[in-house]
């Protein structure tokens, strides 16, 4: 049964990575279409908490994966949402309160 959980957590993170690598490519893939630049950027974050989540299904004998995998995501989703507000693309008004949020 360790088998399943082992090829859950990988097919979760073959997602997360496509997500985050070429979002467009995964919404033509299951879509059939384009997405929007927002879109794009939430199919970025998308693929992080994947990512994050992969991690906590990975098969482990303690909680230490699961705190990994929140500082994982935490780091990420800080960098990645502090980018789009520096470079100024998809900025919505809630997006500088949510920043601090996601690394708390």
């Amino acid at each position: 049964m360790r088998w399943v959980t082992i090829a859950a957590a990988v097919e979760i993170a073959a997602t997360g990575l496509i997500l985050l690598v070429s979002p467009v490519l995964f919404g033509w893939l299951i879509l059939g279409a384009e997405l929007s630049e927002p879109g794009q950027a939430l199919g970025r974050l998308t693929g992080i908490a994947l990512l994050g989540f992969a991690l906590t299904s990975w098969p482990g004998p303690s909680a230490r994966s699961v705190t990994r995998a929140m500082l994982v995501y935490n780091l990420l989703a800080t960098i990645y949402l502090g980018y789009l507000g520096i470079m100024g693309k998809t900025v919505g008004m809630l997006l500088w309160p949510a920043l601090p949020c996601t690394c708390s």
